[in-house]
């Protein structure tokens, strides 16, 4: 299985599933009942995966994430005692699998534990508020510029996920999933858990380590390089270095849990045994699922 390569010199990205999960003429009878829903409330004609024009009205409809997380709430079906999900599109029941259960069945039980329920929501696409409004649900594809992969609100008893999933790779769409959940995580992690992660920072700033996880964190480390003399000391610039870096790392940790991944050598990769190292601090903190494993050893010890 050939990973896939989202940009030269950071990490690769591969899953079993491909752009053929999204289909529609076998959607469930419950998502069925919800698209429903949402085309009467909202008069949105249906939208499968195929190419056709909006009409008029539709165009004009404004559902905007932060109407469809107050008014759908009721709607959303429950998949775990933390998960629930909301479909504004079509989705053949085996299909939501990929989507939802696979990747949520993957997730270590001590981050469930540390995270506020979640409600996920499927639409074809978002785009970004202009200002007066906020993030929106679309359903023709918005300018590159104003394409959004997920959106967060925060109600009052969970968080609502809202991922753009139409024409999107599912192993892609598991990214964008296990970085949303990171940044829960990072909401709400420890003390114990945030200590070690910046103990662990440190000694690979104190030996100079180049390289970074993803893109984000490795700006934020040559910011905090060039910046700071003592990179060790905790500033505001070494804590938005740290979350960075704990949420891509984290990032990678539960996509290698639920995917296969690979890692591509790069001038801003950083080595290899240290990336490891974070990795099994993270297998400290937050242990797999019973079956699931990170580390190759770890399959062959329960082989």
């Amino acid at each position: 299985m050939q990973p896939k390569n989202s940009r030269s010199g950071w990490i690769r990205r591969s899953s079993s599933t491909t752009s053929e999960a999204y289909r529609s003429p076998d959607a469930s009878p419950a998502d069925t009942r919800i698209f429903r829903c949402i085309s009467l409330k909202f008069n949105v004609p249906p939208c499968y995966n195929r190419h056709t024009g909006m009409s008029t009205d539709a165009e004009q409809s404004k559902l905007t994430v932060d109407d469809l997380a107050a008014r759908f709430r009721g709607d959303m079906i429950p998949l775990t005692n933390k998960f629930t999900y909301f479909t504004t599109l079509p989705i053949a029941e085996e299909d939501l699998r990929q989507y939802l259960n696979d990747p949520i069945a993957a997730i270590s039980p001590a981050i469930v534990a540390a995270i506020p329920k979640v409600g996920v929501v499927l639409t074809p696409f978002l785009e970004k508020g202009n200002g007066k409004e906020g993030d929106q649900v679309v359903f023709e594809r918005p300018p590159e510029s104003r394409q959004l992969r997920c959106a967060r609100r925060d109600l009052k008893d969970m968080t609502v996920l809202a991922f753009s999933v139409k024409d999107l790779e599912v192993a892609d769409y598991h990214y964008q999933f296990y970085n949303a959940i990171a940044g829960l995580v990072a909401d709400h992690w420890t003390t114990d858990m945030q200590e070690r992660f910046y103990r662990t920072l440190r000694e690979e700033l104190s030996a100079e380590i180049h390289g970074e996880v993803d893109e984000k964190s490795w700006h934020l480390k040559q910011a905090l390089v060039r910046r700071q003399t003592n990179v060790r000391k905790e500033t505001k610039l070494f804590r938005e270095y740290a979350r960075s870096a704990f949420e891509d790392t984290l990032t990678l940790y539960l996509h290698g849990t639920c995917c296969d991944i690979d890692v591509e050598t790069g001038p801003r990769q950083m080595p290899s045994r240290y990336l490891r190292r974070r990795l099994e601090l993270f297998i400290s903190l937050f242990p797999p699922p019973e079956g699931y494993a990170v580390l190759p050893e770890q399959l062959k010890s329960r082989g």
